[in-house]
């Protein structure tokens, strides 16, 4: 029994005629399965339908006509001859055959396809994953570079104060030494020498009795503090006071000051830095007036 020709079984399973065509022709007319495969792979072409604008004749498939055959076995023996036919139960037997190939071939390319997009979303997350650790790992970096920038300010800070307390510390010393046996000797005369007037507060009488001053020193912002020394430090204690507590000014140096007192109007020298605070009529308490001093 004579079999479907392979154009005649691609449109007996549901195919158009003008795309089985199409296919057996750009597959060669090698074979129902190529001609199935070309199909399936291009079904969603727009041009899927268009027709070929070439003969078909053999490579289509398609049986040629008794005028058509030549061949040395002359035209006697096709023209004797008829094809033979298939019957119904043959005819289903094999369409059956071609669906369950074309079910097969569909189910492969799904199964392709489905491979395809599994890897592509691996590989998708795969790069997402890459991005993230490189931001986080970016993110680290800046946060510990910056940890690193706020210790190191911390430290100098630290050590920037502890040098002010060694130096305060050291000043102390000094003048514990070189006035500490002050206090077993006579107090001085209530009446310095000398042109240096005394704070209208202060009486002469009175001044050896106190142990302590009390000293207000304006700054020139407006502010102001105040600070309880002893009477026999130096006036070198308050300046050093002053400059230690008054404002900063960020990113800029610290300009050297200069006290004066409010009334009488006076300035203090270096060599004022020196004496005491009661020597200087600054006992029991004092105004003092911070200025900047000009650079020498």
């Amino acid at each position: 029994m004579a079999e479907l020709t392979a154009l005649e079984s691609l449109i007996e399973m549901g195919f158009p005629r003008g795309r089985a065509e199409k296919a057996l022709a750009l597959t060669g007319n090698q074979g129902i399965e190529a001609a199935m495969d070309w199909l399936m792979e291009h079904e969603d072409d727009p041009d899927v339908d268009e027709p070929l604008e070439t003969p078909l004749g053999h490579i289509l498939g398609r049986e040629p006509t008794s005028s058509e055959q030549v061949g040395p076995e002359g035209s006697g023996s096709a023209a004797g001859e008829s094809k033979p036919i298939m019957t119904e139960e043959e005819r289903q037997e094999q369409t059956k055959r071609m669906l369950e190939l074309v079910a097969q071939k569909q189910r492969e390319r799904e199964e392709r396809e489905e491979r395809e997009a599994l890897e592509r979303e691996k590989q998708r997350r795969r790069q997402g994953q890459e991005l993230s650790a490189a931001r986080q790992k970016l993110q680290e970096d800046e946060m510990r570079r910056a940890a690193e920038e706020r210790r190191r300010e911390k430290a100098e800070e630290l050590a920037a104060r502890q040098r002010v307390r060694e130096k305060i510390e050291r000043d102390k010393a000094e003048r514990a030494k070189k006035y500490g046996s002050v206090g077993s000797q006579s107090s001085p005369p209530a009446t310095e020498p000398g042109p240096v007037p005394s704070s209208p507060s202060q009486e002469p009488p009175t001044k050896r009795e106190y142990d302590q001053c009390r000293i207000q020193v304006r700054l020139p912002d407006g502010t102001s503090l105040t600070q309880t020394f002893r009477a026999r430090e130096q006036l070198a204690a308050v300046r050093l006071y002053v400059e230690l507590h008054r404002g900063e000014e960020p990113g800029q140096d610290q300009d050297p000051v200069q006290l004066l007192s409010g009334f009488p109007r006076r300035a203090f020298s270096e060599a004022d830095m020196e004496r005491p605070l009661q020597e200087l009529g600054l006992v029991p308490s004092a105004v003092l007036i911070v200025a900047k001093k000009c650079p020498s």
